[in-house]
């Protein structure tokens, strides 16, 4: 594992990286609140067979400069393009929370840039199960987070507690998420900007979901992958996804994770990334 930096669209992206350019690219993406840290158990084994670049989403961590727009697809866009800048090719691109609607938007909005995608641990604003989701009192803070200002002024300074909250609600294994991981999403954090750019993705949702509620057949072939710590199954993403235009869409399970995936079940997530890999078209030489 190698870090670098690329800049693209006025910003600096900050990138973990592992094997070669020539390999088919992987373009991994965080959620919120952690950083590309968050895949560092995976990264090594992933680039073994492909050129996987895990990025900092814009602003956060080692990544430089608020973007514009915190709506998915124009994320999905800069990250695409950082990517491609660094040489990536026959991309797939794979997220979880947060990352994994901007892999949504990916697929929807820039598909013709990438070879599949991978969207895990996530609701999809404006795509079934969405509304059923936000009515879910555990979800409180999608409201909260979208609030002008008061999120940044109570949390600053308070990352690790308010952090550490949702990292134990949200694990399947706490303990897989060690001391050190969350002191570097803590850290991730930290700038104003990096604390403004994560609220900035949930203020974003509504736009978000006017655009997804508008169905357009999406030929990108995609999987939904969720741990199955909170209970909930796949089928319902996936009939959404479906009814929102994926022609090409499976569903999959990961055993005793929860969202962090990469760090709680990271032999499953290799073994999920490869096993999709393989079924899409072969990656172009």
């Amino acid at each position: 594992m190698r870090s670098l930096t690329i800049a693209t669209h006025g910003l600096k992206l900050g990138v973990l990286t592992a094997g070669d350019a020539a390999r088919p690219g992987l373009l991994l993406l965080h959620g919120w609140p952690q950083s590309s840290q968050v895949y560092d158990l995976v990264i090594d084994e992933l680039g073994q067979d492909h050129f996987v670049l895990a990025v900092d989403l814009p602003a956060v961590g080692l990544s430089q400069g608020l973007p514009p727009s915190a709506e998915k697809t124009a994320l999905a866009n800069i990250v695409l393009a950082g990517a491609e800048r660094a040489g990536a090719r026959s991309l797939v691109v794979a997220g979880f929370d947060v990352g994994g609607m901007i892999s949504f938007a990916a697929a929807r909005d820039h598909g013709d840039r990438i070879r599949g995608a991978m969207v895990m641990n996530t609701v999809i604003p404006g795509i079934e199960p969405w509304e059923a989701v936000l009515a879910d009192p555990r979800i409180w803070h999608f409201a909260f987070h979208s609030i002008p200002h008061l999120p940044e002024t109570l949390v600053a300074g308070n990352q690790r507690d308010y952090f550490d909250f949702f990292h134990d609600a949200l694990a399947g294994n706490r303990a897989a998420l060690t001391a050190a991981h969350r002191a570097a999403f803590a850290q991730a954090y930290e700038r104003p900007e990096s604390l403004k750019a994560g609220f900035d993705w949930y203020r974003a949702m509504p736009s978000d979901a006017k655009r997804n509620a508008l169905h357009k057949s999406i030929e990108t072939p995609m999987q939904y992958l969720r741990g199955d710590a909170d209970g909930r199954s796949p089928d319902d993403y996936v009939a959404g996804l479906r009814k929102a235009g994926a022609r090409h869409v499976t569903g999959a399970v990961i055993q005793g994770s929860g969202e962090c995936v990469p760090l709680e079940a990271p032999g499953d997530f290799i073994d999920a990334v490869r096993s999709f890999c393989r079924v899409l078209p072969a990656a172009e030489r």
